[in-house]
């Protein structure tokens, strides 16, 4: 049974991922909080967590794991400071420690759009820290997988997406196939040092990530 550590634990997506994590017989969720607070609703059904602050002290979240999936973003947070400090500089930190630790996958939730942040002005200094993050990813060294969804909605799964290295066009996506296709993911022989864009669509996740056009 191999631990994986969610970061981002108590957002919308994580916490539907550390829901499908605790499906899986071959998974361990670890859920990493932000507050004493939030442990308890872990707890309560038996999933261990780590206390820790993506702009603090995060040296021991990686212990004892196996893989990672990072799911944290600075959420209705919106200032430049928020967003470099936890989906750009926090990410670093979680990956910096992830090549350290031997960590076997390290899958990245990014966004789509993050190769050109300058095309969005709106959102220019979000995707530049996701972008950011995804280039220090792809240096670390490490065995990775990133996924890049396009806007995120709360519909209901439906377990089939659209996915392929560049989508060329826009599009949403629940968080719920978000979650799962990340969590797909996780396989070692699943988007090896890939870098996806996904949207809703027709294909079943579990066989839209064994294709990569």
């Amino acid at each position: 049974m191999e631990r994986v550590l969610v970061v981002g634990a108590t957002g919308s997506t994580g916490r539907k991922i550390v829901e499908i994590l605790d499906r899986y017989r071959n998974y361990r969720p670890v859920a990493m909080v932000r507050h004493k607070d939030q442990e308890k609703v872990f707890a309560e059904k038996n999933i261990e967590t780590r206390l820790a602050d993506l702009e603090k002290n995060v040296s021991h979240t990686v212990t004892e794991i196996d893989k990672v999936i990072f799911a944290a973003g600075s959420g209705g947070d919106t200032s430049k400071e928020k967003t470099t400090a936890v989906d750009q500089e926090g990410a670093k930190k979680i990956i910096d420690l992830s090549a350290i630790a031997g960590i076997k996958k390290f899958v990245m939730l990014s966004s789509m759009g993050a190769d050109n942040p300058e095309q969005s002005e709106e959102m220019q200094h979000y995707l530049q820290a996701k972008k950011n993050a995804d280039d220090h990813l792809r240096k670390s060294g490490l065995s990775y997988s990133i996924i890049r969804p396009g806007a995120l909605t709360d519909e209901g799964r439906t377990g089939t997406i659209k996915l392929a290295k560049s989508l060329n066009e826009q599009g949403e996506i629940a968080r719920a196939d978000v979650a799962e296709t990340l969590v797909a993911a996780l396989h070692d022989d699943t988007l090896p040092n890939e870098t996806v864009e996904i949207l809703s669509g027709d294909a079943d996740i579990e066989e839209a990530v064994k294709t990569v056009g």
